[in-house]
């Protein structure tokens, strides 16, 4: 199954000419992204698909808002620790053998949680699916180095990014009616059944994409050596940040959307699912816009005007709710503003970071990864101890926009980014 991708790798095609993952035939190519796209969707799965039953697992484990989402943020934690485990093995090992073991652990976290007898090891088992769902997280980022690079990678990111989209849509409305059929319980065995069809197609479809002579082998040492390297890239450090920070206020929507809609506004889980599904709409489209703005823009203008803008939005979403001002329309029009400037970002930050360090994909993507979800594992309990309302939501909307703006501007410092640098394929994008 790997020859025909690890063969098409060797050949080491000038930059002017297709990029090794347009080279596949048009069918094994479709059948890839779409897989990539099913992996990238584990992630959001797992995290949003228990969203709308946040409230009743409050009330059936007698433990506060604050404790509850503390499950969200080891999801989190998963996922961040995960990927830097993951994606050096992946450089190592190759990419098949570390993504189906970390999907077997998914699989295997999510039946536990069905049978979970509290908050503490409900918990627990949420770390462990964080820690499963990170292989389909990472793997699928480096699967994109290994075959894309330059805009060619940004636009298939954005891809992804509607795939990133739509798994918010469907997961919290999915679980919304499993509760109507079940308790909290079932949603997880939901999660466990798809992480299962998930390994399933991996094993049959997904080929080998780094071949042997292209994997690193320098073991513990090599591996810190990697890291190393990738922390004196100041740019790549800096874009690593700014995906985390943007990540930041997505996770913070995510984690307090569900009480600031149901307990603030007096939703019912339906309502809030549909709501929910309103945001992630815009975080669609602004992930697809982004493809037809690459070609006439350069991802890092985008980067910095989608930043900017969402500075804007989440400011004025802290005013409206700081004074109660507008209502439901007073913090949903500023945030989903904000949510598709986050889609416009996401998947140019990656593109300009991984275009930097193609020798070491999978440690590049892991470390982006981590700090991603990292950040985010902050931001979810920070906004319950600030208060589980849409003034505590949108403080750290807001904070998480203007840090991963400061970061582009300071660290980053697009301006003095050589166009070379993001842009190492211009004809394969066309």
């Amino acid at each position: 199954m790997s020859l025909v991708v690890a063969e098409t790798l060797t050949t080491n095609p000038p930059v002017a000419e297709r990029s090794p993952g347009e080279l596949l035939p048009v069918g094994r190519r479709f059948r890839l992204v779409l897989l990539l796209g099913f992996l990238t969707a584990l992630g959001p799965l797992t995290i949003d698909m228990y969203l709308p039953s946040l409230p009743t697992i409050t009330a059936d484990l007698h433990a506060s808002a604050a404790a509850v989402q503390l499950t969200l943020t080891g999801t989190l934690a998963g996922l961040a620790v995960g990927q830097l485990i993951v994606g050096p093995l992946s450089d190592a090992l190759g990419r098949r053998l570390p993504l189906l073991a970390g999907i077997g652990v998914h699989v295997l976290a999510s039946a536990l949680c069905v049978f979970a007898p509290g908050l503490a090891a409900l918990g627990t088992l949420r770390v462990l699916q964080g820690l499963g769902a990170a292989a389909a997280s990472v793997v699928a980022m480096a699967v994109v180095r290994d075959l894309f690079s330059g805009l060619a990678a940004a636009r298939l990111f954005s891809r992804l990014m509607l795939v990133v989209g739509v798994a918010p849509i469907l997961a919290p409305t999915i679980g919304g009616q499993v509760l109507r059929l079940t308790q909290w319980r079932g949603v997880f065995v939901v999660l466990c059944a798809a992480g299962l069809a998930i390994l399933v197609a991996t094993a049959v479809a997904l080929p080998e994409t780094l071949p042997g002579n292209r994997r690193r082998s320098g073991g513990l040492g090599g591996t810190v050596r990697d890291y190393g390297r990738l922390f004196t890239d100041r740019v790549y450090v800096g874009l690593i940040l700014v995906s985390g920070l943007a990540m930041a206020a997505l996770i913070a929507y995510v984690s307090g959307s569900s009480f600031v809609f149901q307990d603030e506004f007096g939703m019912s889980q339906q309502q809030f699912a549909v709501v929910f599904a309103g945001g992630a709409v815009g975080l669609i489209g602004a992930t697809q816009l982004n493809v037809r703005l690459l070609r006439r823009f350069t991802p890092q203008r985008i980067l910095s005007g989608a930043l900017l803008a969402g500075v804007v939005a989440g400011a004025v979403m802290l005013v409206l709710a700081s004074t109660h001002t507008g209502g439901l329309a007073g913090v949903l029009v500023p945030l989903w503003t904000v949510l598709a400037m986050v889609g416009l970002a996401m998947p140019n930050a990656p593109a300009i970071a991984l275009s930097r360090h193609g020798e070491a994909a999978g440690t590049a993507a892991a470390l982006l990864g981590a700090v991603q979800f990292g950040v985010g594992a902050l931001a979810a309990p920070l906004v319950g101890v600030l208060g589980v309302g849409a003034v505590a939501m949108a403080i750290v909307v807001f904070g998480g926009m203007a840090a991963a703006s400061l970061a582009l501007w300071l660290v980053v410092r697009p301006r003095r980014l050589p166009v070379e640098a993001v842009e190492p394929a211009v004809a394969v994008a066309h």
